[in-house]
């Protein structure tokens, strides 16, 4: 199901950079470490709608196009009964009660990358664009759940790119997922913490290791390498180490190198869990981020 739509206390500051240690690949995750099925029937309910589907109806086609905030736009919980997802018109996998699925494309604003039937006659609570905000600002800490289903699929979908010897090299710089007046109010929230900085060649991240912070660069560029390929490069604006926000007991997947001097903003869990809270934008970046990292590795693995 990785391919489709659906989806402790912190110290206050980092510790020092860690030594250069060894490399290890990817490992196979476990099955969410998080997800809370009475949680996600909770934020469902709180704005969602309740809906009742035949069997053999579709809930959306491949390549649809779904765009946030859209009045077609729908992500969904099943409550009741199995649905069929498909690719090319070949069976893929059948959803059972208590999964969610439809929120990838939701949150990116993409096409569907399958097709989901109604496999029996089923239950659903969907929530479309509007009904999703209004829902995470009731339960600002289910974009912790989210996320987790997002970072599961996208450390699996690694692993097997590893495995197939098949890891991008050299991408380009990722897109921005905070602009410079989203990031001095962060700051700003944090009362202004002083950087962590960096020299190049500097390791930040070591794979293998647990972590509890995620990072967001205000001055220069950071690379992260799974099995010495280069996976991203993140700049001003960008992000990198949230799975940490999810499981601070999870060990982290990429190495972080300072590919110049740079200046870095740390936030841990219970920081990230307040400004969500107080702006729900902040949650929704995170989620579009991480379902494009997602997207941009089914890509890889579809070359």
């Amino acid at each position: 199901m990785e391919d489709l739509d659906f989806t402790a206390p912190s110290p206050s500051q980092p510790s020092a950079p860690p030594a250069a240690g060894p490399q290890p690949s990817v490992v196979q995750p476990s099955q969410s470490p998080i997800y809370d099925a009475v949680a996600a029937r909770a934020f469902f309910e709180s704005a969602g709608t309740v809906e009742s589907v035949a069997a053999g109806k579709e809930f959306f086609a491949e390549h649809q196009q779904r765009g946030f905030f859209s009045a077609a736009d729908r992500m969904y919980l099943l409550v009741e009964g199995a649905v069929a997802l498909s690719v090319g018109g070949k069976s893929l996998d059948t959803l059972k009660a208590g999964e969610i699925f439809g929120e990838l494309a939701t949150i990116t604003n993409s096409k569907r990358s399958a097709t989901a039937t109604a496999k029996t006659a089923c239950r659903v609570i969907s929530l479309d664009g509007s009904q999703f905000e209004k829902a995470i600002q009731k339960f600002p800490e289910f974009v912790l759940i989210l996320m987790s289903v997002m970072i599961d699929r996208l450390r699996l979908r690694l692993a097997r790119l590893a495995m197939m010897k098949a890891l991008p090299d050299k991408p380009g710089v990722e897109r921005r997922v905070f602009d410079d007046a989203m990031l001095d109010e962060i700051a700003g929230a944090l009362g202004n913490p002083r950087p962590l900085r960096f020299t190049a060649g500097q390791t930040i991240i070591n794979a293998g290791e647990s972590g509890v912070f995620m990072y967001l660069p205000r001055e220069g560029y950071v690379t992260i390498l799974v099995d010495g390929k280069t996976l991203e490069r993140i700049g001003p604006g960008g992000v990198f180490g949230e799975t940490a926000l999810v499981d601070h007991r999870a060990a982290r997947t990429a190495n972080a190198i300072a590919e110049t001097n740079c200046a870095l903003m740390t936030v841990n869990r219970k920081q990230f869990l307040d400004l969500v809270q107080e702006n729900s934008a902040i949650g929704l970046s995170l989620l579009k981020v991480l379902g494009q990292r997602l997207q941009a590795a089914m890509g890889q693995s579809a070359k």
